[in-house]
């Protein structure tokens, strides 16, 4: 079946499932990528070598923050174009967009190299960690290009209805990461270098098979001679700032849980904090990837002005991510224990941290779901303002206040609550939100 006439279907909870499950595997895959370093790094090198991804997840985080914008902004303006049948105006824009994308990659490769140390410096960390930070860090940037390219390929597959395809790409480019994961660091004995190499050929599979896919003029979106729009680059980056805001933010909320650790635990507490948020990252992977499968029909519908079908999505979509969310939050609670012993054992002072700590940051997971899903919806529907305004108060505002006052309060207790506390005040505002404007959009 032709892309086009996917988005034709009725919407059933089959038809929505079977667009968005690829999706949601995908994402779920990509978050392997971050979670098996983590996994090989703990038990194969040492808990202060896993404090070092943590510590150098800020950096990681502005390198792709623009590249995110654009991507998921980029795909809203032009789904919304093909909805209008402008299929010639999309693929230029598409073109236009991967070339940006390439030039901010080389800018921010070089700038990461610029600032990585200096950051690590004022960290006063230790020696041994400092040291796992630069060599991290600095090989990581190597892939600066492919990662921004993944970033790019694994959502406008998706656009163009090619799901599946990414889940594969992701599937096979975690896979890799896995086997090389063990190979680099067991057995070439690289050490924390061998898994940030490893990551990089991992997602240099689906930046590879874009480019090849993408060549080809029979995909909905293909490369063509790009043609350089103004207008183009302010909505794309108008509508996924939303996405650049949480990207960008995560890097400083995470800076400060690590601030934060150091002074009332320690680098064991670090360590403890980045377990429980490979925990909260995998069960978010589930929300992301459903937000980002039905993304580009929430655009299409409303580009075809199909206010019947955009209404049935987004209602259809609020019950599936608040059932998950009560799911994810019994799991998670159920298999505290055993998913932390896969980090680290439970004699080490790391377990017991993360063991409770998790046990409580895991309540913020019934409310994920609706506020990931908000802020996605409203990037696809081009109200990027919104869309920022829910992504910033979230990520930021509410989880700034919630960092900073809690631990006051209740100490390392306060940590751990923050995230859930944060989350809460974010599904308010969100809820507020998707009551203002269901008569604007008609759902």
């Amino acid at each position: 079946m032709s892309a086009e006439n996917v988005y034709k279907k009725p919407i059933t909870l089959k038809n929505v499932m079977s667009f968005a499950l690829p999706t949601i595997v995908m994402s779920v895959f990509m978050s392997f990528y971050t979670m098996v370093d983590g996994l090989f790094v703990s038990n194969l090198i040492g808990t202060n070598a896993l404090s070092a991804i943590n510590f150098t997840a800020p950096v990681i985080s502005v390198v792709s923050a623009i590249s995110t914008m654009l991507a998921t902004g980029g795909s809203a303006v032009i789904m919304k174009k093909i909805g209008e049948e402008k299929i010639k105006e999309a693929n230029e824009d598409f073109t236009f967009l991967i070339i940006v994308n390439v030039v901010i990659g080389i800018f921010m490769w070089l700038f990461g190299y610029l600032i990585m140390d200096m950051i690590f410096r004022k960290m006063n960390l230790s020696a041994e960690v400092f040291d796992y930070c630069h060599v991290y860090l600095s090989r990581y940037l190597l892939f600066t290009v492919p990662i921004l390219l993944m970033n790019n390929f694994t959502i406008y597959m998706i656009a163009a209805g090619k799901s599946a395809l990414s889940m594969s790409c992701s599937i096979a480019g975690g896979i890799l990461n896995i086997i090389l994961d063990y190979v680099f660091i067991e057995i070439f004995n690289l050490g924390i270098a061998g898994a940030t190499i490893a990551t990089g050929l991992g997602y240099s599979v689906t930046a590879v098979t874009g480019l090849i896919i993408f060549s080809r003029k029979n995909s909905l979106l293909h490369f063509v001679r790009p043609v350089y729009r103004m207008k183009t680059l302010i909505n794309s980056a108008t509508n996924g700032s939303s996405e650049m805001a949480t990207a960008l933010v995560t890097g400083i909320v995470t800076m400060m849980y690590n601030w934060t650790m150091l002074k009332y635990v320690g680098e064991d507490g670090v360590a403890a904090i980045t377990i429980i948020m490979y925990v909260l990252m995998f069960a978010t992977s589930l929300y992301t990837g459903y937000t980002y499968g039905v993304a580009p029909m929430i655009s299409f519908y409303y580009g075809e002005q199909n206010h019947y079908k955009l209404k049935k999505l987004i209602r259809m979509s609020l019950k599936i991510v608040g059932i998950v969310g009560v799911a994810t939050l019994i799991l998670s609670i159920i298999l505290t224990e055993p998913l932390v012993a896969i980090f680290t054992r439970p004699d080490n002072p790391v377990y017991e941290l993360a063991v409770a700590g998790n046990r409580i940051c895991s309540t913020a997971l019934i409310f994920i779901g609706i506020n990931i899903f908000a802020s996605g919806m409203f990037t696809a529907l081009s109200n990027g303002l919104i869309s920022a305004i829910l992504a910033f108060s979230r990520s930021f505002v509410f989880m700034v206040i919630a960092t900073l006052l809690l631990p006051i309060l209740f100490g390392v207790t306060g940590v751990w609550l923050a995230t859930p506390v944060a989350e809460f005040a974010s599904i308010c505002l969100s809820i507020i939100m998707l009551v203002k404007y269901r008569n604007k959009y008609c759902y």
